[in-house]
């Protein structure tokens, strides 16, 4: 009997260890998205005047919260909205992360340190606290940049127009997220073997010619990640507009696809319809994020 248990228990002990994650993962994950997906599917039926006990009902409305979601022109302008800014923010925040992260890594660069911490310690800062900072930046009446420009005869252009508001928006994301991603990119590059950079120097490389031919496709399954990584955080981007959406009215409370959600949520009270959209933002995420991880693994992973 003593034997049966001492030989139990080690098999016993991962799940022992492994259960208080799947615990979490089940409350606060797996049970939300499935309450989610039955608020989706029902809607509240009125009778009468609705006044008086049980005169609101929750029933079943099979898929029409989701036609009616997909079929709403707010909901899919916010969807290509979302996907411009994304083509925006993710080459340029991507591109400036690994310009940094090649420059941190050359030859005879001083002030590493100091750079590394300049670079990332926007991304420390919250968004709802860079949103303000840079809201009232662009605000000419608070803003100190009309003053400089006027001095040197130019003038501040407009930066909440319809046609600057998404730019306005990026900036600020790139402004966040450019030092994260510099950061993952640039502890990439410090794992490289030091003996290729050595022999490509010793063949009389330069540093253009070892950063695209050595260090870029080296670290492709970094830059992958961060691709990915960025495009699902654009994805979902909703404080930077909510924050500025005081300041102007170029930006209405559906802007954007997450802030469709909240409006239909705590606005309209639309409990159900917002489920039904999140459901949809959701599956979005998951097919784009598996077509792009299975796109990559085929080119950088080479099918590994």
């Amino acid at each position: 009997m003593k034997h049966t248990r001492q030989a139990t228990a080690p098999r016993l002990a991962p799940y022992a260890f492994v259960a208080p994650a799947v615990a979490l993962f089940v409350l606060v994950l797996l049970i939300p998205i499935g309450y989610t997906l039955y608020l989706s599917f029902e809607k509240t039926q009125v009778s009468g005047l609705g006044l008086g006990a049980g005169a609101r009902r929750q029933v079943f409305a099979g898929l029409s919260n989701y036609a009616s979601g997909l079929g709403d022109p707010a909901f899919l302008a916010s969807l290509l909205r979302v996907l411009v800014y994304s083509m925006i923010l993710v080459p340029v925040m991507l591109g400036l992360a690994l310009l940094f992260a090649l420059l941190l890594d050359a030859r005879r660069v001083k002030f590493q340190r100091f750079s590394r911490l300049s670079i990332f310690l926007p991304y420390a800062v919250p968004t709802v606290i860079a949103s303000l900072l840079w809201g009232f930046l662009y605000l000419p009446t608070v803003s100190p940049f009309p003053a400089i420009l006027h001095q040197a005869g130019l003038s501040m252009p407009n930066l909440f127009t319809t046609h600057t508001a998404l730019f306005s928006v990026a900036n600020i994301g790139i402004w966040g997220g450019t030092g994260f991603n510099m950061i993952v990119l640039y502890t990439a590059l410090r794992a490289v073997p030091v003996e290729l950079y050595e022999a490509a120097w010793i063949d009389g490389a330069s540093q253009v010619q070892i950063a695209l031919r050595i260090k870029i496709p080296m670290i492709g399954p970094a830059l992958v990640l961060t691709g990915v990584f960025s495009i699902i955080a654009t994805l979902q981007v909703f404080n930077e507009p909510q924050t500025l959406a005081p300041l102007t009215n170029t930006i209405s409370p559906d802007w954007m696809p997450l802030m469709k959600v909240y409006d239909l949520a705590f606005n309209d009270n639309n409990t159900y319809g917002a489920a039904a959209l999140s459901m949809v933002i959701a599956a979005g995420m998951f097919v784009l994020s598996y077509g792009l991880l299975r796109f990559s693994n085929k080119r950088v992973f080479q099918g590994r």
